[in-house]
């Protein structure tokens, strides 16, 4: 099993290696990887080519270490998307080939609250919808949703015949979502949000938070997103400008 050596350094031949055997299925995810002295043994090379194989690997999250547990394969990522697309979550678990569907924790009317005026513009006597509800991929609880409308926008309240509140916002009123500004933040555990989405203790969640406008920049819809971070992937396309 030892590496066919090349012109390249030591570390990254044990790299692909080990990539190799994930992909191949040597390797499956969550699978707890032999220790350090076995794997330098099987692989041929010292511990200190193996560490720092080891080290790319985990800042490329293919890998996880676990103090004083071992070393498992991460969980690859069921859904991607470019941050610069506004899709929404029935979208992507669509994209994916999965079965989208929800289930809904809560709704209630509240008074704004002092960022809610701030995000929304809105009077401190205008009601807020609040709604709380678990997006399912094939029945699997992947995202937890916060979202909250002004509810003057919804003089008939709101009903949820498409699992998008994209679409439902797009029946209902006369308003459709042209762009959101958003922020992603990471977030190792939430005490209500991991055990709902059945979180393992060391699944971190990628929250996204989004003030979408309308075409007259209207502020719609503000939303928090939780993303189990071992089932998405967001990525950015970066252009650069010459001055």
């Amino acid at each position: 099993m030892s590496i066919k050596s090349d012109n390249r350094h030591l570390y990254l031949q044990v790299i692909d290696r080990i990539k190799q055997d994930i992909e191949t299925g040597v390797y499956k995810e969550k699978q707890k990887l032999p220790s350090e002295f076995e794997l330098s043994k099987q692989l041929g090379v010292s511990r200190a080519t193996l560490r720092e194989a080891l080290r790319v690997l985990e800042e490329e999250n293919v890998i996880i270490r676990r103090h004083g547990v071992g070393t498992f394969v991460n969980s690859r990522p069921m859904f991607t998307s470019g941050i610069e697309q506004l899709s929404s979550v029935t979208d992507m678990i669509k994209q994916a080939g999965r079965k989208p569907g929800t289930i809904f924790l809560s709704s209630s009317i509240q008074e704004p609250t002092e960022e809610d005026i701030r995000r929304f513009q809105c009077a401190p006597d205008e009601d807020i919808l609040f709604v709380e509800r678990v997006r399912t991929a094939d029945g699997e609880p992947v995202v937890y949703c916060v979202d909250k409308i002004p509810c003057k926008y919804l003089p008939k309240g709101i009903s949820y015949e498409h699992e998008s509140m994209f679409e439902n916002l797009h029946n209902q009123t006369n308003h459709d979502i042209a762009y959101a500004v958003a922020h992603i933040e990471p977030l190792g555990y939430h005490e209500k949000v991991s055990p709902t989405l059945q979180c393992d203790p060391e699944t971190a969640l990628l929250v996204l938070k989004q003030m979408h406008f309308d075409n007259n920049d209207e502020p719609i819809l503000y939303s928090i997103n939780y993303f189990k971070s071992d089932k998405f992937s967001f990525h950015v396309l970066r252009k650069r400008i010459h001055f």
